[in-house]
């Protein structure tokens, strides 16, 4: 059986976790969730990789790798950040792909500004998790690896 791998990819100013908007975003660091991501991955068998861009062309060069790599990538979860709200070519990356996405969120974005409301990614993604904290990214891991199962 070929091994699964899943790409978890984080957006634009996620490496501020931790100390940007607390009452936000929480309290847990981007290296914090991305380790009990990996650990997670050892539980459900999967192959966990991170990535973090707050370029949105190196996050569009990293979808379309995901496709091409000698390792295919079987599912990404993304959180899009700033640019769940803006990115038409993050859209159509992951849609030109064809790689299961699920769609990750730490605050619930319909709670928020009424701008938050809209997701480009959202139409292209199997599902959306949202408004779990740093939760948010392991339950979304999981429905990625059910996904892939």
């Amino acid at each position: 059986m070929e091994a699964r791998k899943i790409l978890v990819i984080s957006g634009p100013n996620l490496n501020l976790l931790g100390t940007r908007e607390p009452e936000i975003y929480g309290r847990t660091t981007l290296a914090e969730i991305e380790a009990s991501l990996h650990a997670l991955g050892r539980e459900l068998g999967v192959e966990v990789e991170t990535f973090q861009s707050n370029h949105e062309g190196a996050i569009v060069d990293r979808i379309h790798q995901a496709a091409a790599g000698p390792t295919p990538v079987s599912a990404i979860v993304i959180n899009p950040a700033g640019y769940t709200h803006t990115s038409v070519a993050i859209r159509d990356a992951l849609a030109a792909v064809r790689i299961p996405v699920v769609e990750c969120h730490l605050s619930n974005t319909h709670r928020r500004e009424a701008f938050r409301r809209r997701s480009y990614v959202s139409g292209v993604a199997v599902g959306i998790i949202a408004g779990f904290g740093a939760e948010s990214y392991r339950l979304a891991l999981r429905a990625a690896a059910a996904l892939t199962a």
